[in-house]
């Protein structure tokens, strides 16, 4: 086995905690995620930093909370939008940069959604070459929507290479992309970030996936995912890299809840901080190194990807700042229990909730303010409130919500953090694309106007 890992991350966009065989669905067929997570290991307890995409995304990349790297919201919106001058802080060191730094050979194919100005782009984050979305995909010219946004770029490293792409073609064409960067790189170590579109609305799956569906457009792209996803596994093997790449399944957020997609048994949905915004499927495959059938059940979280990352590669962890992730691998390579015990739950930079074991307290609900205590062992949907019951219980966990609020903030009580650095901003951004009637456009106007 090579003395350093490739490293293969799947994240998909708004897939939920019920949407795949392996975690209980019934109605998307996803044969080669399940068996991938009969190959190494489930678990059922993960968390993404945030129920919504650019923070959730940021803070996977950068190993801390949304609020400490000035990602818990921008300029008051959730998310960033086509042509705003906020993004990733050029001095964050992303995964990629640590692992490039170690001889690694990088690539992010898929959605970015950490900022669209040159800036901000993937490239001047320590990915060698890019290619995909810089945002979500309701974020191009769309029936119904009218011109609220410019045409859909679809970016060549640093260059628009189409403007309003054909999604159904798109899975497709990252996989591609994917499969060559692989062969490219089979000598070196390589990471490879597939961040699909998928199931972002509006849902654009190939017409095979949407004819074989049995969950309408819906499963179609969970199903789609999965296709994917065994391509890129079977390239692995083909190459003879199986047992030397460490691959990671996920999503951003949990689902919508609507349109076919599911948090089940899971209360609530993307954009709220109940579990079913931020617990979302999560799957470590290493042939040989992670035993097979597992499933863990410790608190885990996006975050500890960074620090476990960096360990298995040899990479270097900057000590001149302060990260919230742990160290993930006496847990997948020796059985030993998660090290994370605390998780706090932010929704923009409102502090409203932690877990800490078994117990979650929440606080704030929107702007009300509310004190409920839920047991996630007995009562995952969090339907049976047991702050009145569990007094002790509940002073420990506000005793954890305070200091949190000194470290990182909260809008909510008007704490200002002690220890957050601040988003990258930039003067006169601009878009990366404008309309142009005479532009040979495959769709100038996309036929579906969801969004969301």
């Amino acid at each position: 086995m090579r003395k350093q890992p490739n490293i293969l991350l799947i994240n998909c966009d708004d897939l939920g905690y019920g949407d795949l065989g392996c975690y209980g669905s019934t109605c998307n067929r996803t044969p080669v995620i399940d068996q991938m997570a009969a190959d190494g290991m489930r678990l059922t307890d993960f968390y993404m930093a945030s129920p919504v995409c650019s923070p959730s995304r940021g803070a996977m990349m950068t190993g801390c909370y949304p609020p400490r790297i000035g990602f818990g919201d921008f300029d008051g919106q959730w998310v960033l939008f086509p042509g705003q001058g906020l993004g990733l802080h050029p001095q964050e060191r992303t995964i990629a940069s640590l692992l490039k730094d170690v001889g690694y050979h990088t690539m992010l194919v898929g959605k970015w959604h950490c900022g669209d100005q040159p800036e901000f782009l993937p490239t001047r984050h320590g990915f060698d070459h890019y290619y995909g979305l810089p945002y979500s995909n309701d974020m191009g010219r769309q029936t119904g929507r009218g011109d609220i946004y410019p045409p859909l770029p679809l970016l060549l490293d640093e260059e628009v290479l189409e403007e309003q792409p054909d999604q159904r073609s798109l899975t497709e064409r990252y996989v591609e992309q994917a499969v060559r960067f692989m062969r490219e790189n089979r000598e070196n170590p390589f990471f490879l970030y597939m961040a699909h579109m998928h199931v972002h609305l509006p849902h654009y799956a190939p017409e095979r996936f949407e004819r074989e569906s049995r969950n309408g457009e819906y499963g179609a792209s969970v199903e789609c995912v999965d296709w994917a996803t065994g391509v890129l596994l079977h390239e692995l093997k083909r190459l003879g890299l199986d047992e030397d790449t460490l691959v990671v399944f996920t999503s951003d957020n949990g689902s919508r809840g609507d349109r076919g997609g599911s948090n089940a048994p899971l209360r609530g949905t993307k954009g709220t901080t109940w579990e079913g915004g931020q617990r979302v499927p999560c799957i470590f495959r290493w042939p040989g190194k992670i035993q097979a059938g597992q499933v863990g059940h410790g608190v885990v979280s996006s975050l500890d990807f960074y620090k476990t990352f960096a360990r298995l590669t040899q990479a270097e962890i900057p000590q001149d700042r302060i990260l919230d992730g742990f160290d993930l691998v006496p847990m997948l390579l020796d059985g030993e229990a998660s090290p994370r015990s605390t998780f706090f739950y932010y929704i923009r930079n409102h502090l409203e909730a932690v877990r800490e074991g078994r117990w979650k307290l929440h606080v704030h609900k929107g702007d009300a303010t509310r004190l409920e205590l839920y047991d996630l062992e007995q009562d995952c949907a969090e339907l049976r409130d047991l702050a009145s019951d569990q007094p002790e219980v509940v002073e420990r966990l506000q005793g954890l919500l305070a200091a949190c609020r000194e470290d990182l903030g909260d809008s909510l009580t008007g704490v200002q953090g002690k220890h957050v650095r601040p988003a990258g901003r930039v003067e006169h951004p601009d878009t990366l694309t404008h309309y142009d009637s005479s532009h040979p456009y495959f769709l100038a106007m996309y036929d579906k106007g969801d969004a969301g």
